[in-house]
């Protein structure tokens, strides 16, 4: 057995068992719970504080802020916890709060050593909540009406004590529809869809985008200061919670918020890039394995199909390893087209590119390693230095 058919065989052995992880992960997506239905009614009344971080947000925010208003009475009031912004993103809170009496806009202290802003905001607007449930959301999302009382029924019909919704996307360009379905691609293969079961503590997922917790249950683990210097902040704080018995979910919430689109893909690379490996939420060795796994069902099956079709490798049509490499790869992007369908509700318009956003995902193992190897040392318009960022 020469050199190159013992690499075959290894590489073959090697993507054959990520991809039976791969189905035992996706199977199962078959059954998961549907998307949350917003409640516009009145129930849960007066029982939630929304809190909202913010930052320059002026181009933004707008959306959020009428979203919160037109929330039921779930809603007992909605902290906006601006960073001192310089854009005229706190006239805009301002003019929110003169026709909502529940918005109360509030600028966090100065920012401590070792904390990531956006988390700081967080702590702040929780040392002032009054609910008996606290809603984080973003200053980009835009909230349904009835999206606050959703999001108590669902928690409590479940037995959560934290629970995070996974959004829909809005207006995104051409190019970013061809690449951000390839990027959350790579968090499904990973973790599951949302609606399924953590296996493990470790393995939780969370969005920040919505993430909803009691306020006992926040306050018993140390408030949001588990991931004060996390750039996954959400998944960090989730597993810190899970791992200390409290029962955190994920689920669809594509019905009850949504997120509008970065400016660009440029923008968009940067954003995602900056925490998708979540390495602040992992350990370094599981990261590396998650890491391998992107590689092997992501990166190499398109490459290995289009290489196949173009080049005679030895003897692969007629069996032996160079079949079986083949053949694993062939089923691995059938796998992932037949998810791009999966991924039609999480999306609000579907461009041409969407349906061909599988011929990305070799871009999008790239960035997982990107993300993997670097820390960032920016958010937004704040930039960090290295004792803030590492942990």
């Amino acid at each position: 057995m020469n050199s190159q058919t013992l690499f075959l065989v290894a590489l073959v052995s090697l993507q054959g068992c990520a991809a039976l992880l791969l189905v035992i992960r996706l199977l199962p997506g078959r059954t998961r719970r549907p998307p949350i239905e917003p409640l516009p009614g009145a129930q849960h009344a007066g029982r939630v504080t929304v809190v909202v971080t913010s930052l320059d947000e002026v181009h933004r925010i707008g959306p959020c802020l009428d979203g919160l208003r037109a929330q039921g009475p779930a809603m007992l009031e909605a902290l906006i916890v601006d960073s001192r912004s310089t854009d005229g993103t706190w006239e805009l809170i301002q003019a929110a709060a003169a026709l909502d009496a529940r918005i109360r806009p509030m600028h966090d202290d100065p920012l401590p050593p070792e904390w990531v802003g956006k988390v700081w905001a967080l702590e702040h607007g929780l040392r002032h909540a009054r609910g008996e449930w606290v809603l984080g959301i973003d200053a980009d999302t835009t909230p349904q009406p009835g999206l606050v009382a959703a999001a108590v029924n669902a928690a409590e019909a479940m037995g959560y004590d934290a629970v995070s919704f996974a959004p829909r996307f809005d207006e995104m360009t051409v190019a970013e529809q061809w690449l951000q379905p390839a990027m959350l691609v790579t968090l499904v293969y990973r973790f599951g869809a949302a609606g399924e079961r953590a296996p493990a503590p470790d393995r939780v997922m969370a969005n920040g985008q919505c993430f909803l917790a009691r306020r006992s249950t926040l306050l018993a683990n140390g408030g949001y200061s588990s991931a004060r210097r996390s750039w996954c902040d959400d998944v960090t704080l989730a597993r810190h919670m899970a791992r200390n018995g409290a029962r955190v979910g994920f689920l669809d919430g594509a019905k009850i918020i949504s997120v509008r689109a970065y400016s660009g893909i440029g923008q968009m690379w940067r954003e995602w890039g900056r925490s998708i490996d979540l390495k602040d939420g992992t350990t370094p060795f599981t990261q590396f394995l998650d890491v391998c796994f992107v590689l092997l069902t992501q990166f190499v099956p398109l490459p290995a199909v289009v290489l196949a079709g173009l080049v005679h490798l030895p003897d692969w049509r007629a069996g032996g390893a160079a079949a079986a490499w083949v053949w694993v790869n062939v089923a691995l992007v059938l796998v992932r087209v037949m998810l791009t369908f999966g991924l039609t509700g999480s999306y609000a318009d579907r461009h041409w590119t969407f349906w061909l956003s599988f011929t990305a995902d070799p871009v999008a193992a790239v960035r997982i390693v990107l993300s993997s190897l670097k820390r960032p040392r920016q958010w937004r318009t704040r930039a960090y230095d290295q004792d803030t960022v590492v942990a």
